[in-house]
């Protein structure tokens, strides 16, 4: 029996087997699985009653919150295809998005209202916006807000025999900083799979509870909308990132695990407030988005209190493709541990990764020679949306290439040393910015440092480093 592979079976398994159990804390809000299903079924039902047809974007800009996540079950419910905008882009980009996707609906948080209706007569298909969190204001929304909405639908329940597991099923859109934005297309396959590839790697249960602290519109949190959800755990949304209110989550919901940037980490860490709370009930801290430093891992570790390691992943890749927690059979000790866990990692299961050189072939596993980081899994994108020549440069010869720079090991532990495109030339030489930022991060006055190329007559360019000191340091 082929039961075709869509997410909407997450929401549907835990609503039937953790009915009564806590699926969501959003502010004072606090929803069963049980209420969770039924108002993802009764967005399905208003998006279905819209006329919308199969295939058509739904665009969501929105912060964390419980409704954007409903939408991430009740949107593919319906047919349609989800697409969380991010909500720190520029106006014109946000329209481009709109524009480019061809998005009939936009649901949107009230404050983000005169931002929208800055570039809202720019837009050629979005056809209705509805306020998720406050009334209407001004006469271009509709006169429905997103919980009268809710209301007035009769649930609607998906027959999952219906769904094609290859469908497009999310669009992000990749950073448009060199061009514009991409749209990265995930299929219901690409998602379910990349779930049971998540949650296996973390070993999600129902007892998990997480922090959304990664932001749902970033490849839908980097996989937690999903994997969590099939494990029947409990999500802890967070609106915006904070520092005491993450202490003040972890504390109160008794929160078992969170993912971070390393900007993030190093906040927290340094936050003076950290020492109020009780944050005992943390267990893990993955850090991924950017390279981390042993120095970093270790400060976690040892001020929060709790495992942390690194991870990484593209959106494209649905997202995550490696971790960099320690295998079983090694036995790092004292810095060695720290300086594995900051390491890209290894493949997590259903995942395969190569590095290899401009033919093609597999550098050797030295931990020294450099190529490019190739992957395939079943999590891989279907491609970029209405661009057929990026989609084929990037997918060759059955691999996506990511344009990553890294080292293998003879452990299969892959350390991301630059992007293809910035690896720093000097005199010859390819100079890994990440690896001189990471040795700077290692002096105890260093907050924050960011390495740059510079021309350089005698060279060709070399690197210049861009230090940001402790509060309480004094330059030397």
């Amino acid at each position: 029996m082929n039961i075709p592979l869509t997410p909407i079976r997450f929401l549907r398994y835990a609503s039937q087997q953790y009915p009564t159990k806590t699926a969501i804390v959003c502010g004072e809000h606090r929803l069963t699985y049980a209420q969770f299903a039924d108002r993802a079924a009764r967005l399905a039902a208003a998006i279905k009653q819209m006329g919308i047809n199969p295939g058509d974007r739904i665009a969501f800009l929105s912060g964390n919150c419980h409704r954007l996540l409903e939408a991430y079950y009740g949107v593919l419910a319906a047919g349609a295809v989800l697409l969380p905008l991010n909500i720190r882009l520029a106006p014109l980009e946000l329209a481009y998005i709109l524009n480019d996707s061809e998005a009939r609906v936009l649901f949107l948080e009230g404050p983000f209202s005169p931002l929208v209706d800055s570039f809202r007569k720019e837009l050629k298909s979005v056809e209705t916006f509805f306020i998720l969190d406050s009334r209407p204001g001004g006469d271009w929304a509709a006169k429905q807000n997103y919980e009268e909405l809710l209301a007035a639908a009769i649930p609607f329940h998906a027959d999952v025999m219906q769904f094609d597991e290859n469908a497009l099923g999310e669009l992000f859109y990749t950073s448009g900083t060199s061009a514009n934005p991409k749209g990265v297309m995930l299929t219901h396959r690409n998602i379910y799979l990349h779930a049971l590839s998540a949650a296996i790697n973390h070993n999600t249960g129902s007892d998990t509870v997480e922090l959304h602290t990664i932001p749902l519109f970033h490849a839908n949190g980097w996989g937690v909308a999903h994997s969590l959800t099939f494990a029947g755990g409990t999500h802890v949304m967070m609106q915006k990132f904070d520092p005491p209110e993450v202490f003040r989550l972890i504390e109160r919901e008794r929160v078992h695990s969170c993912s971070l940037v390393p900007t993030m980490a190093t906040a927290l860490v340094n936050c003076p407030e950290r020492p109020k709370y009780d944050l005992s009930s943390l267990k893990r801290i993955t850090i991924g988005g950017a390279a981390s430093s042993p120095t970093l891992v270790r400060e976690v570790e040892e001020k929060i209190g709790c495992l942390c390691y690194s991870g990484y992943g593209l959106t494209e890749t649905a997202p995550v493709l490696t971790t960099a927690r320690m295998k079983d059979g090694l036995n790092w000790e004292g810095e060695q541990r720290y300086e594995g866990q900051a390491r890209t990692g290894f493949a997590v299961p259903g995942i395969e990764v190569r590095v290899v050189d401009p033919e093609g072939k597999d550098v050797p596993c030295d931990g020294k020679s450099i190529g490019e980081v190739i992957a395939r899994s079943d999590g891989v994108m279907a491609g970029y949306w209405k661009q057929p020549e990026a989609t084929a440069a990037v997918m060759r010869d059955g691999w996506f290439h990511t344009g990553d720079m890294a080292t293998i090991d003879e452990h299969g532990y892959l350390l991301i040393v630059d992007r293809k495109k910035d690896i720093i030339v000097s005199g010859g030489e390819n100079i890994s910015s990440l690896e001189v930022e990471k040795s700077v991060l290692a002096h105890p006055a260093v907050y924050e440092v960011a390495v740059i190329p510079v021309p350089l007559s005698t060279w060709g360019e070399a690197p210049k480093t861009h230090a940001l000191l402790q509060p309480d340091a004094q330059p030397m």
